[in-house]
């Protein structure tokens, strides 16, 4: 090994945070470059690419739920797991296996794609082996620690959720049985990841606003992950039973909650500082969503018609998830680079960027007309937005400190 690659190494695994944000990044551009030709075929009625050997839908869903996210949210919490329980700090040994595992798998899935359902299901095994070994590790951090609380044990949960939601897409990949693609999107959604971003938003927006804005009281509502947990549960059980009409009894209750917890963090207050903000306003995308999966539920209990589609679902993926994903990736990619805490002008227009992405997805389900084309145009703000992320921020990971301290 070269001294110029192993100094290199040395930098790129000095934290595990480094790792699994640049796949994330990598992913989080891929995911809709892969994506964007099915919609462009859509609009022109010409594919340029062959078929996959899975229904296109499923590998978007699938894709978004489980090919972006849980690179960042395995990242972050390999971080701040050790500080928030006082548990041992997360090794190299444990976190290098994790990496390759979780990228390994998805440089196996997306020529399997194209190759045959048997290399997809390798991938599969190869990328579900990277999550439980990253959830063993953080369970290893949770048992050790010495001080323990309900956000972390609600998230154990909740990765445990997302490593059964990828094992049955497995089975989906495998047999073609359309129940299994369900329990996989329904899983990932809401039991995986908005437990997960939830729950990082309950215990960080707070603290963060206290750090920022003066005489702040930092509020945290101690009904809001449980009710959360339930709600979530309810939603799936409702949706997996056949009752889409009856949901709202479980969204509209969240909804109330997501909007109340904008309210008492002081959402107006957060514009003091754009980074803060950023968070704020991803997390106001979760009330949002919810009140639009409400609407949906009572409208459909009233006439029967669905009148919202996909909108809902949207609003909750790119509006909350992501929008997320890019305010805390920012902060922490910051902090941990040394760079001063603040998101300059790109950061400030790639948040907007993903709102706007989020805004023409959900016009596209109410002007079916031109649907096609305006989630075509959703797409391509998401990936032009993102990109101009990954540029700022990618090589961050592959450099070392700017204040030259470890990590």
């Amino acid at each position: 090994m070269s001294s110029r690659f192993a100094h290199f190494w040395s930098v790129f695994t000095a934290a595990p945070h480094r790792l699994l944000f640049f796949c994330g990044a990598v992913q989080i551009i891929g995911t809709p470059g892969w994506w964007l030709p099915e919609l462009a075929a859509r609009v022109t009625g010409n594919a340029w690419l062959p078929a996959p050997v899975l229904p296109a839908v499923w590998v978007h869903a699938f894709l978004m739920i489980y090919g972006v996210f849980p690179f960042f949210i395995f990242g972050f919490l390999f971080t701040v797991y050790p500080r928030w329980m006082a548990g041992p700090v997360i090794p190299r040994r444990a976190y290098v296996p994790v990496f390759a595992l979780l990228c390994g798998g998805f440089l196996i899935f997306y020529p399997g794609l194209y190759l045959h359902r048997l290399v997809v299901a390798l991938a599969l095994l190869v990328f579900a082996a990277g999550w439980a070994g990253a959830l063993w590790s953080l369970l290893s951090v949770y048992t050790n620690a010495r001080q323990r609380g309900v956000h972390e044990r609600l998230l154990n949960l909740a990765l445990a959720a997302g490593l059964l939601g990828v094992g049955c897409f497995l089975i989906a990949v495998l047999s073609g049985d359309i129940l299994f693609f369900r329990l996989a999107r329904e899983f990932g959604i809401w039991l995986f990841l908005l437990p997960v971003v939830f729950l990082v938003a309950h215990r960080m927006i707070p603290f963060f606003s206290q750090s920022a804005l003066m005489n702040y009281i930092m509020v945290r509502p101690a009904w809001g992950p449980p009710l959360m947990l339930l709600c979530a549960g309810g939603h799936v059980l409702l949706e997996l039973a056949g009752y889409p009409a009856w949901r709202f009894l479980a969204d509209l209750p969240l909804a109330a909650a997501a909007l109340h917890h904008s309210w008492v963090w002081q959402f107006r207050r957060s514009f003091h500082a754009r980074l803060l903000a950023m968070l704020h306003i991803a997390f106001l995308w979760l009330g949002v969503a919810m009140v639009l999966y409400a609407l949906q539920s009572l409208v459909l209990l009233v006439t029967g018609t669905d009148y919202f589609g996909r909108a809902p679902l949207h609003a909750l993926g790119i509006g909350f998830f992501t929008s997320m994903v890019v305010a805390m990736a920012s902060r922490v990619t910051l902090g941990h680079s040394g760079h001063a805490l603040s998101a300059d002008t790109l950061t400030w227009a790639v948040l907007l960027g993903v709102n706007a992405s989020a805004l023409l997805r959900i016009a596209g389900e109410f002007l079916p007309s031109i649907g096609a084309t305006l989630n075509l145009a959703a797409g391509a703000v998401w990936l032009v937005s993102l990109l101009a992320w990954v540029m700022r921020y990618a090589p961050m990971y592959l450099q070392a400190r700017a204040d030259r301290q470890p990590g």
